[in-house]
């Protein structure tokens, strides 16, 4: 199954995210049979990334949307974990620092996107500035309303530059959530990532699912696609992402660079010394 084909949004789709079941997990019916593939998706992704790296001449951004307890930190531990460091860095998205907000609301996302042979990983984004933002009607509609052109702009003007990206909304079910939240509320480790506003934002579950539909439906494109990943079990959700981005640097044909140094002087050299 390509998972890339199974979970696109096609753009210009309309999308209902009530009609995505969140705990679909296709032909695996447990962690256990899908153990295999995972493996070997993360085993190809550290080589893709090294390739990438070496080659030195594109970029991958990866976005993570979600929920609370959707899955974001999840997703990074798990899926980027065989990668080399060297290369690739997660930034998460907070509350906009005064220095940030005093700026256009893409500016601290341009200054931290990828470049040439590195891996990106954003968890949450700019998106945040039409998801938050209009569920709390944290500014006007009319400002809010015109930046999925302004993030469409923003993204194709990354592609023509060599970034290629790709975008994850990881659905979970209300019902998932307060799972995850009960299993932080009996685990000390996880105590600290408790907030009072995260049983305050449930309140506005369909609110989001609203603003996250309208993102996908306006935002989905060739040259940054969206893929709505089922994330109710969290080892599918690792299974789908790390598929997606495998096959998508697959895709890109990449190889690593010819020497820039002549080979056989250098070995030459190599073997002078080594007899000395």
């Amino acid at each position: 199954m390509s998972y890339r084909g199974r979970f696109l949004v096609e753009p210009g789709s309309r999308v209902r995210l009530d009609a995505i079941d969140p705990g679909f997990t296709g032909k695996h019916a447990d962690k256990g049979g899908a153990l295999g593939r995972i493996e070997k998706d993360l085993e190809k992704l550290g080589r893709l990334q090294y390739l990438l790296y070496a080659e030195n001449r594109r970029s991958l951004l990866v976005i993570l949307q979600a929920m609370d307890a959707g899955g974001k930190d999840g997703t990074v531990r798990h899926v980027f974990s065989g990668m080399n460091p060297q290369g690739t860095y997660v930034h998460s998205f907070k509350e906009p620092s005064a220095e940030e907000a005093a700026h256009d609301f893409l500016w601290r996302a341009h200054r931290v996107v990828p470049g040439r042979g590195e891996v990106g990983i954003f968890n949450r984004s700019y998106y945040e500035d039409v998801l938050v933002v209009r569920v709390h009607d944290l500014v006007p509609k009319e400002v809010w309303s015109k930046r999925y052109e302004l993030i469409n702009d923003f993204e194709k003007m990354l592609a023509e530059n060599g970034t290629h990206i790709l975008k994850f909304y990881l659905h979970i079910s209300p019902q998932e959530q307060l799972k995850r939240f009960g299993k932080r509320l009996n685990d000390p480790d996880r105590q600290w990532k408790i907030s009072e506003d995260d049983y305050k934002e449930r309140a506005y579950w369909n609110e989001y699912m609203k603003a996250f539909e309208a993102v996908l439906e306006r935002c989905s494109t060739k040259h940054a696609p969206w893929f709505v990943i089922p994330a109710d079990r969290k080892w599918f959700r690792n299974l789908a992402v790390a598929s997606i981005i495998v096959e998508t640097l697959e895709g890109l044909g990449i190889k690593t660079p010819p020497p820039s140094v002549d080979i056989d002087e250098i070995r030459r050299k190599y073997h002078q010394a080594a007899e000395s």
